[in-house]
Parts: C-alpha cells; sequence; structure tokens
C-alpha cells in the first residue's frame, strides 16, 4: 500500500505542487487547508504516514496545530511532521523542533527534493516503529522466560515439601488478587504474583528434615526455618531486573505490631508487597493440610483473620480478603 501524506497549507498552489511531486514519486496524498481541517480528518479518518504542514495560517498557525495534534494523539505513535515555512528565523525552526517536528523545508521548494525528504522521513520513521515492536517483541520473550525460570524455581521450592503442593503459586494468585482489588496497575500486580511466588524460595537451603517434620517444630529447628527468609532476599537480590522480589522473600512473616521476623518491622514500615503476601500466606497456611493437622475450615480462617487484624495483618488487606471469603461460597480457594 502506498505511504499515504496529508499536506496542509492555506496556498492553493503550494498544495498542488506537493500534492503532484508526491504523488508521482508513489505516494497518496490529501490535501487540506487549514489546521483545524487536518485535526478534524485525523480525528474522523486515523493518522497518516506524514504531514507536510504550513506554519504562517490564518486561525491557527501550524505551531498551535502541531500543539492540538500531540494532543489528540495522546496514548497514541506520534505521526512524523515537517514544517513548511518562507520563516528562514533561527527561532522559527528552534520552536518547531521542539515541539517535535521532524525537519523544515523552506518555501518555494523543489518538488523533486520535497518528495525526496518526505520518503527519507517516512522511511525512517517506519524503521523505528519496526524497531521499537522488535524490541517490544524481545521484551515480552524475554518476560515470558523470566516467567518460566521463577515459575519453574516455585515449583521445585514446593516440591521441598511433601505437605505443600501448589503453595507458592496459590499465594502468588491470592496476592494478585488483593493487589488488583486494591487498585493496582496489571504491571504492579504482576510483580506481586512474582514477589508471591518467590516468597519461600530461602526454603531451598533448609534441611528437608526440618521442612518435612511430621510433628512440630522444636525451638532450634523454627529458629533455622525462619532464616528462610533472610535466605531468600539474598538469593533474589542477585535478580537486578526486578529488585522488589526481595520484599516478599524477606518480611513476609512481619507482624503489623511490629512481633514478626526478620526485622520486626511495624505498620507501614513493611512495604505494602510484603503486607499483602503475608495475608494470602497466612489464609494458603491455614487452608491448607500439614504433616501435624488437616486444613482449617473456612470459619476458622475467617476468624482467625479477623481476629489478626491490627496485630498479625495490615487491616486494609486482611479485609479484603475476608471480602475474598464472602464471595467464595463453595470454599474453593484452597488446597485441593
Amino acid at each position: 500500500m502506498a505511504d499515504w501524506v496529508i499536506v496542509v497549507d492555506d496556498n492553493l498552489t503550494n498544495l498542488k505542487m506537493a500534492g503532484h511531486a508526491l504523488s508521482k514519486n508513489g505516494m497518496r496524498v490529501t490535501a487540506l487547508r487549514s489546521g483545524q481541517a487536518l485535526l478534524d480528518y485525523v480525528s474522523a479518518n486515523g493518522a497518516p504516514d506524514l504531514i507536510l504542514l504550513d506554519i504562517i495560517m490564518p486561525q491557527m498557525d501550524g505551531f498551535q496545530t502541531l500543539v492540538r495534534l500531540r494532543e489528540l494523539e495522546q496514548g497514541r505513535p506520534q505521526t512524523p511532521v515537517i514544517f513548511l515555512t518562507a520563516d528562514e528565523t533561527e527561532e522559527a525552526e528552534m520552536r518547531g523542533l521542539s515541539l517535535g517536528a521532524m525537519d523544515f523545508i523552506r518555501k518555494p521548494f523543489l518538488p523533486d527534493v520535497l518528495a525526496l525528504r518526505v520518503r527519507h522521513i517516512i522511511d525512517l520513521s517506519h524503521l523505528q516503529e519496526d524497531l521499537s515492536q522488535e524490541v517490544e517483541k524481545k521484551t515480552r520473550e524475554n518476560e515470558e522466560l523470566f516467567f518460566d525460570v521463577v515459575s519453574a524455581l516455585a515449583a521445585s521450592i514446593d516440591a521441598k515439601d511433601t505437605y505443600t503442593n501448589g503453595h507458592s503459586s496459590r499465594v502468588a494468585d491470592y496476592a494478585r488478587q488483593i493487589a488488583h482489588r486494591y487498585g493496582y496497575s496489571p504491571q504492579r500486580e504482576k510483580e506481586v504474583y512474582m514477589m508471591g511466588l518467590l516468597h519461600d524460595v530461602g526454603k531451598i537451603g533448609i534441611p528437608d528434615a526440618i521442612i518435612n517434620k511430621p510433628a512440630r517444630l522444636s525451638d532450634d529447628e523454627y529458629a533455622i526455618i525462619k532464616t528462610h527468609t533472610v535466605m531468600g532476599a539474598r538469593i533474589l537480590s542477585n535478580i537486578k531486573k526486578m529488585p522488589s522480589l526481595v520484599y516478599g522473600a524477606r518480611w513476609h512473616h512481619e507482624r503489623y505490631d511490629g512481633k514478626g521476623y526478620p526485622d520486626c518491622l511495624v505498620g507501614k514500615e513493611i512495604p505494602e508487597e510484603a503486607r499483602i503476601i503475608a495475608v494470602a500466606d497466612a489464609y494458603d497456611a491455614m487452608t491448607s493440610r500439614r504433616s501435624y493437622r488437616d486444613a482449617r475450615p473456612q470459619d476458622f480462617v475467617r476468624r482467625e483473620l479477623q481476629n489478626g487484624k491490627g496485630s498479625q495483618f495490615d487491616p486494609v488487606f486482611a479485609d479484603i480478603m475476608l471480602a475474598m471469603m464472602d464471595e467464595d461460597t463453595d470454599f474453593n480457594m484452597r488446597e485441593k
């Protein structure tokens, strides 16, 4: 398909000359006589590959038109603009370039030179767009690979514990739901999900005999298992791509009243994401089987969350979890 150029000039002779030069070089041309006509046309028909825009026009000059065009394009790719002008002052050129114009073409212009410069800018714009799409594609592929590695690592953590199969993925899912209801952006929801998947990564360094002990832990054993928070943070601190992963691993056992571990943080000293994961983690711990007990019934879990508001849990996130439980009338949010 031929590249599409809109030429905007209040001078009919200039319109005809530019249109003829561009058409002769295989481009599709739309001719308009004013800035407002351009804005109306783009709103109704979409953006072209390039706009040739006169500066000196009645009612709305080229500078004002470009400002309005950029407002119209917010959230979308910006259309390349070349100014047509008889104003050869440095001030006019600086102003145009600062507004985002790609080039200036002086009047009177040579038709063949006009066509060559327009072609050059369009080709450059297409190249930039292709490059941007390729970067986005590679970024998505890298993110997918990173997610696959994280998921595999989370599964290997859960596999250490005979009684907590799927724990990390459930915690991640509950945490993402809480974050969504609290108003997180999709990107932050994804980050919270990743933190949930890896919150127990430090258990890789805990002996299996302690993790799978079929009875309550001794004080010494409990002290060892508590080190998984610091150990997990140390492991994840090496992932420079997402430094916030450390939050969930190190601080998911902190308590809102400051009686948690490893740092005895209080209230909002605890990173927000860790406060979310703490609620999700406690909920899944109660609704899953353990070596020394069966899964707790829903009414028991509800009382524990309610009683823990403001002491063990951030009350805001505990309330969101309770609301999720209210909607889960069939008690599906639990280990199957």
